[in-house]
Order: structure tokens, then C-alpha cells, then sequence
């Protein structure tokens, strides 16, 4: 998976299409990500010894990593993520501009 925790993404399909956010975790094993405000649920939590009264919570529910391009550092759109040699270490680039991803 190339996209990665931390990454400032685009969501280039779905109901939240041109929305863009942080990536908050990267669930690599399923193939998808969580947004930071984007793909927001509504989560009912019954009462408990802590929380006498119950709540609904509202959370960022993950979304498949295909639906997210990583935007590009340099132009801030959206790009694909290619993989380099630099300095003896691979790195992540844009492959729309050239520019290292850190």
C-alpha cells in the first residue's frame, strides 16, 4: 500500500469526491484508510459504570485506499506514488512533479 499515516490525501470518488484531509491510520490488511473528516458515522454508545448517561459519538469510519490519491507536495493535486533510489535509501515520489515524499 503507498499511501501511508500522515499523508495529505485527495478522495477523487465517491459521496466525499475533492475532499481533502490527513490520513489519521492505515489499515493494511483490509486495503483502506481513515481521513480526517471525511467518510464522518455516528456511533451510539450504551451508558456504563464511566458514562452514566450514553452518547452518540461521531467517528471517521475507513474508506478503500483506491478511492484516495496522494497529493502532490509541489502543485497540490492529485498524483500516483512511484518508488526511488536515493542516497541508498528507497523513497516515495510524486510521479507528476518528481518530488520526494517524506
Amino acid at each position: 500500500m503507498k499511501i501511508k499515516t500522515g499523508d495529505s490525501v485527495i478522495v477523487i470518488t465517491g459521496e466525499y469526491k475533492g475532499v481533502t484531509g490527513k490520513v489519521i491510520k492505515a489499515l493494511p490488511k483490509t486495503e483502506q484508510v481513515i481521513v480526517e473528516g471525511v467518510n464522518k458515522r455516528k456511533k451510539h454508545v450504551k451508558p456504563d459504570q464511566r458514562n452514566a448517561q450514553g452518547q452518540i459519538k461521531e467517528i471517521n469510519a475507513p474508506i478503500h485506499v483506491s478511492n484516495v490519491a496522494l497529493l502532490d507536495p509541489k502543485t497540490n493535486k492529485a498524483t500516483k506514488v512511484g518508488y526511488k533510489i536515493a542516497d541508498g535509501k528507497k523513497v516515495r515520489y510524486a510521479k507528476a512533479s518528481g518530488t520526494i515524499i517524506k
